[in-house]
């Protein structure tokens, strides 16, 4: 076997859990968010505010540091085979989950099962499909064997879906396992409510002088006002995102600093290319030529990010620029004419329901007004969403017309910002492809990245499915923008990852 050691960022941990030195922890952070918090079980999650909420409880065998720098939690090393289809990973000893339950090989056995069980349903199951079997070894050691060869499967591991649950907890809540998280996580739960969810410091956390603080306090504030004012007057002291037309004016307030950095997100608008008039490729490209990417980027993300130039962001791995789409009503126009549109149409355009989302589906609906589309726009609550855009069976039942959302590969790795959103078996409900796009090149091209542990092999693979992507336009690529937050000057140790999820484990308040 080819010996791939992974190794621990900075000094080694050798004692067990319950030997770490006690934390010094002081108060509750309260952090502020613009959407809810829909479930806790990160098998079964879709949306970053989630799985955010879920690291602070539940951890992984790998995971990010807070430049997404890939690093061991769970696991100590892995050795994987030369031809990328076992690994054998050594478990770090000693530790114990939030119910009393021992970490072990049996509990990720039992955990990953469970999450890629088809008869539980659960929305990250597809994450889990390169596995074949997984066996205990040991009561340290678990061998993973593929079914096929998977270069990016580290990097699976180090996606929040891959979050270890106690093995307790899921034979004694079963399918509300949601609603009784039990981790590895530097908090425990405590509360969630409809707005809020609350976590308390983990008293037996593996590692030494952590947690800092004595819990945490995610709240829902969708409004950017309201949002803000929480953080002016210390309700708050953390928020994400901050309202990036507000940033010059708070960056003058001695109490706040303002934070922003380089996503991996991909901001799009998923036209249905099954349905009339995205079907035909002309209107397809009229509506990239119709928005004016830069002033989209500076009237609702206030200049923060950088215009979208490959179906991928260029700061993702395997990213091949490919060029761009101006602004250009007038040919805008001529295309929609050429399609036997010359007077446009009307449809419809879905999106969240968050200040910056509406901003930019109304600013997004004055640019196709300006050639001749009509576009109504609906913003969609969380659980409306669920019903209208997600939940759907076949392709024929799905309603969405036009989709404004994004998307960023939390995994880190070019398969994950490909795969889920344009391979043609990734229609809801299995993944996100809104679009309903399918093209065979891309099709083969995405499988031929997947099933190789070549750099140099899936890196060619994936500059064919952008290539053809961008040629297809089944999306109006918008922009990559930054993650903005802004937190008191007296609390640090809060993070936005690049996929636009947070790390919360060193959170402290001087």
């Amino acid at each position: 076997m080819l010996r791939r050691t992974l190794l621990m960022l900075g000094v080694a941990l050798p004692f067990a859990a319950g030997l770490a030195p006690a934390a010094r922890a002081a108060g509750d952070v309260v952090v502020a968010l613009d959407a809810n918090i829909i479930g806790l079980d990160p098998a079964d999650l879709n949306d970053n505010l989630s799985m955010t909420a879920s690291r602070t409880m539940l951890q992984g065998l790998y995971g990010f540091d807070k430049d997404m720098k890939m690093i061991p939690v769970l696991a100590e090393s892995t050795d994987a085979s030369a031809d990328a289809m076992t690994y054998v990973i050594h478990l770090r000893k000693g530790i114990i989950f939030h119910d009393g339950a021992p970490f072990n090989a049996e509990a990720v056995k039992t955990s990953f099962d469970r999450a890629r069980n088809p008869d539980n349903h659960l929305k990250r199951a597809s994450l889990y499909a390169p596995i074949d079997k997984i066996e205990v070894v040991d009561n340290d050691t678990v061998k993973i064997t593929l079914k096929y060869p998977f270069g990016a499967f580290i990097n699976n591991l180090a996606h929040q879906a891959y979050a270890i649950s106690s093995p307790k907890a899921i034979a004694e809540f079963g399918k509300e396992l949601g609603r009784h998280p039990s981790g590895t996580g530097p908090y425990k739960f405590v509360s969630w409510g409809t707005d809020t969810l609350k976590v308390a410091k983990n008293e037996k956390y593996w590692k030494p002088g952590l947690p800092k603080v004595d819990s945490i306090t995610i709240r829902s504030m969708p409004e950017n006002g309201v949002r803000l004012a929480a953080l002016q007057a210390g309700e708050a002291q953390y928020i994400y995102p901050m309202p990036p037309e507000l940033v010059r004016v708070v960056e003058k307030d001695p109490r706040i600093d303002v934070v922003s950095a380089r996503s991996i997100y991909a901001r799009y608008v998923a036209m249905n290319n099954m349905r009339k008039p995205f079907d035909n490729p002309k209107v397809r490209l009229a509506m990239n030529y119709a928005v004016d990417k830069n002033a989209f980027l500076k009237v609702v993300y206030g200049g923060y990010g950088v215009p979208l130039d490959s179906p991928l962001p260029s700061n993702l791995s395997g990213y091949t620029k490919q060029g761009s789409y101006p602004y250009d009503p007038a040919k805008a126009k001529a295309l929609l004419a050429e399609a036997g549109l010359p007077n446009g149409f009307e449809t419809v355009l879905w999106g969240g329901n968050s200040t910056l989302s509406q901003r930019a589906m109304q600013f997004l609906q004055q640019q196709f007004a300006a050639v001749g589309v009509k576009v109504a726009v609906e913003p969609l609550e969380s659980g409306v969403a669920a019903a209208k855009i997600w939940n759907v069976k076949t392709p024929e039942e799905a309603t969405t017309m036009m989709h404004f959302t994004a998307w960023s590969a939390s995994t880190g790795d070019a398969d994950w910002g490909l795969r889920p959103l344009l391979d043609g078996g990734a229609f809801p409900p299995t993944l996100f492809n809104t679009a309903y796009y399918s093209n065979p090149v891309v099709n083969d091209a995405i499988k031929a990245g997947l099933t190789t542990a070549d750099p140099a092999k899936r890196q060619a693979a994936y500059d064919i499915a952008q290539a053809q992507i961008w040629k297809d336009t089944p999306w109006i690529f918008l922009i990559s923008d930054d993650n903005v937050s802004a937190k008191t000057k007296t609390l640090s140790g809060i993070y936005v990852l690049p996929d636009g999820q947070m790390l919360m484990e060193e959170a402290e308040l001087k």
